[in-house]
This record gives structure tokens, sequence and C-alpha cells, in this order.
């Protein structure tokens, strides 16, 4: 058997072959060549998407709805002191079914009965439908 360390020490020293035919491939061409790749284009971003979790939008019972309209009209009447409010609220998500829920602090500047919207400052919109807690 021959020594591993040792199996090409009669070609090691011999000089690189250089065609004298062909012409010499350029260097981006050649690293392309190791280039990795991707035979499921797209296949990496689909498995994300699965992994993200969203959740179901909470029904809520007849006395948090009263809750919250309480707390609708209250702001309402202070609507001219730039009251700050913190409002819970789900956020459907655009790829899938469900969403998530965010809870923000701002400054109410409008409550619109006839869309049934919240404005913000900031120019945040929350649905009334969609408000899970309000402070």
């Amino acid at each position: 058997m021959t020594d591993p360390l040792h199996q090409y020490d009669d070609i090691i020293d011999l000089p690189h072959h250089v065609s004298e035919t062909r012409p010499r491939m350029p260097m981006i061409d050649r690293a392309a060549q190791f280039s990795p790749f991707a035979a499921l284009t797209g296949y990496d971003a689909a498995i994300v998407e699965t992994a993200r979790l969203t959740e179901a939008k909470r029904e809520l019972s007849g006395e948090q709805k009263l809750e919250i309209g309480r707390a609708l009209s209250d702001l309402a009447r202070r609507l001219g002191s730039d009251p700050a409010v913190t409002v819970t609220y789900f956020v459907p998500d655009s790829r899938k079914s469900g969403g998530s829920y965010r809870t923000l602090t701002g400054t109410a500047s409008k409550l619109d009965e006839l869309s049934a919207c919240l404005t913000l400052t900031d120019g945040t919109v929350i649905p009334y439908d969609d408000i899970l807690e309000i402070e």
C-alpha cells in the first residue's frame, strides 16, 4: 500500500499544463461553475411563511363590547383635550388567515361613528370591531 503522504511525489513538481488549442476560461465563468445551485427556488421563503404563526380573532362577549363602547363614549367626551389612549386591537394578516394583536399607545384625534373607526394623531386608523381592549 502506498504511503498517503507521498503518493503524489512523482507529479507534484511537474509544470501546470496549458492548452495550446483551447482559450483559457475567464475567472468569472470559472467561479460560476462552483456557485451553489438552488433547485427549489422560493422553497425557503415558503417554509418561513408556513412557520409564521397567526392567531384567530377573538370573539368578544356582550359585556366586553359594552365596556369598549363605554370607553369610546368617554373618549369622545375628552376628544378636545388630546386624550392619551392605549388600544389593543386585531391586525388581520395579509397573506394567511388570522392575524395578530397589537397594543398601541397614542393620542386620539378622531372618532368616526359613520365608518366606526378610531383615528390616532399618528394616522393609525383602528376599526371599532377590531378593538379588544381600550384604556
